[in-house]
């Protein structure tokens, strides 16, 4: 039995294609391209608000899917480990073991792409879009690819 397995999580994107972040330090959303974001040309995300970089912009949607889905994995796996343990003291019969039923799965619902009330703004130095909050396209925000702060943005 390997030690190590994979999952995959799906984030949806709204109808222009952005994929909603969660700047861990201010807590503002912001939306961005996926194509962007894996570009090799982007070294780091800054938050359009405060212009810090996270280690990660997941929102809490996607952690707590990813917590179930580790969680079911890790039953059904501790539940074939137990179930071989019973097979195995079936023909030794030094000691009873039985094992109980399957824990059941926890839910694992689609995350949903939410926060409507972003607008696209354009990033002339990085020459990008991402969608930010109306108020921040007033005042200025930085940009989520090179950090700089833009002022006026259209």
């Amino acid at each position: 039995m390997s030690d190590e397995f994979y999952m995959t999580i799906s984030i949806p994107t709204d109808d222009e294609g952005y994929i909603l972040l969660l700047c861990e330090h201010c807590g503002t959303f912001f939306k961005a391209t996926p194509s962007d974001i894996e570009d090799d040309g982007v070294l780091r995300i800054f938050c359009p608000s405060c212009g810090l970089t996270s280690e990660n912009y997941f929102t809490e949607d996607v952690i707590d899917l990813a917590m179930r889905m580790i969680k079911n994995t890790a039953n059904d796996k501790l539940y074939a480990v137990f179930k071989k343990l019973e097979r195995y003291n079936k023909r030794n019969n030094t000691i009873k073991f039985k094992v109980g039923k399957r824990i059941k799965h926890e839910t694992e619902d689609p995350i949903r792409s939410g926060i409507e009330a972003l607008e696209v703004a354009n990033f002339p130095c990085c020459r990008r879009t991402a969608k930010i909050k109306p108020l921040l396209k007033m005042t200025g925000a930085y940009c989520p690819f090179c950090g700089v702060k833009n002022y006026e943005i259209e």
